[in-house]
């Protein structure tokens, strides 16, 4: 088992939903995995927060307002080489096109269901964890 703790951010300007979201992943999304969190509740903050912290993943609240996970999302990969995985949470299936034109790493849809997001959470910092 590893001894590393990874840092997902939470990004939703409603602070119920951040709730939800880290219920949903919980400390120990796998076995292997442990996690901590950091939390934004809009742009400004979330962007700090990928500057001044190694974040390894952003699970973002697609239907946020005034500025959705998606659009942030895709700023992020925009701006930076060295953006960590993405994981968007949306209301509707339909919007998946969305979130693949944004360079998203996985989707969930709301409500939030735990099983399926500890293994997409756990899949992503795997494949996505340095060597």
């Amino acid at each position: 088992m590893s001894d590393r703790v990874y840092t997902v951010l939470l990004y939703s300007d409603d602070p119920q939903v951040r709730e939800r979201m880290r219920l949903a992943v919980g400390p120990r999304p796998a076995a292997d995995l442990s996690v901590e969190f950091v939390e934004a509740s809009d742009y400004a903050a979330c962007v700090r927060l990928v500057d001044d912290y190694e974040i390894d993943l952003m699970l973002l609240d697609g239907e946020a307002t005034p500025g959705g996970g998606i659009g942030i999302a895709r700023q992020i990969k925009d701006d930076r080489d060295d953006a960590p995985p993405t994981c968007v949470v949306i209301a509707r299936a339909a919007d998946r096109w969305l979130a693949a034109y944004a360079q998203v790493d996985a989707t969930l849809l709301h409500p939030l269901d735990p099983v399926t997001t500890g293994q997409t959470v756990a899949d992503l910092l795997r494949s996505h964890a340095p060597a």
